[in-house]
């Protein structure tokens, strides 16, 4: 019985069992001791990454800043160059017949006032008849007066035709807004101005009689070609 008992794994001593137990309350914990660590170290892990795209975030938004302010700087000096262009004076064009037609004129209006004698001769006498071809002859030089022909008023005018995008033919745009006629409408030498981002617009000349055109009516209708055409403004107007 007693070599029965020598042979089995049981302890009759206290302290062997009070060990055995803290050794494997100590395994135990040894086992459970990676699991408990691990969760801190991922929210570490994820905290760096977040931190990392939040810095190359960051690298972009500068980097957006830095290109929309090279842009807005090209367009303010664009704006600028092309208001220096809209300041220039036009070529005036000059008739070289009108000058001679005033003093043809003005010869034939000084003519009309050597005929007519406005107080009569001094050897006349004071009579109704004299009074009457007075009066006739005033009338007749006040009416020659209100018909004269005086220099018609003329403007130049610069207009800058805007398209609606890059693709958009300028040389077709012009072709149609030259198609366009007015009486007292003259078109001018007509050019292509760069915009911005690739984008031109057209600058025509073009000279009107102020009594007869408008230019209100005139930019109406360029701006009914709606298919070449987004915005018309005046760029320069000078009187001739």
């Amino acid at each position: 019985m007693a070599l029965e008992l020598a042979s089995e794994t049981v302890w009759f001593e206290k302290w062997r069992y009070d060990d055995a137990e803290c050794k494997y309350h100590e395994q135990k914990n040894q086992n459970l001791l990676p699991s408990s660590i691990g969760a801190p170290a991922d929210v570490v892990n994820r905290i760096t990454k977040l931190e990392g795209e939040n810095a190359s975030l960051r690298k972009s938004v500068q980097s957006l800043e830095t290109t929309l302010a090279q842009v807005t700087a090209r367009l303010a000096a664009l704006e600028c160059s092309c208001s220096a262009t809209a300041k220039a004076s036009p070529p005036q064009l000059q008739k070289p017949s009108s000058q001679k037609q005033e003093q043809d004129s003005k010869a034939n209006d000084d003519d009309d006032d050597e005929d007519v004698d406005l107080f009569g001769s001094d050897e006349e006498e004071e009579s109704a008849e004299a009074i009457r071809v007075r009066e006739e002859r005033l009338k007749s030089y006040a009416e020659k007066k209100s018909k004269k022909a005086g220099p018609i008023a003329k403007s130049s005018v610069l207009l800058d035709c805007k398209p609606w995008d890059d693709e958009t033919d300028l040389k077709v745009m012009e072709e149609h807004i030259r198609r366009i006629e007015m009486d007292g409408l003259v078109w001018g030498a007509a050019k292509q101005v760069p915009l911005a981002f690739g984008i031109h617009k057209l600058s025509i000349l073009c000279t009107v009689e102020d009594e007869k055109v408008s230019i209100d009516d005139l930019s109406e209708k360029i701006q009914e070609l709606e298919d070449y055409v987004q915005s018309v403004d005046v760029a320069a107007f000078n009187k001739i």
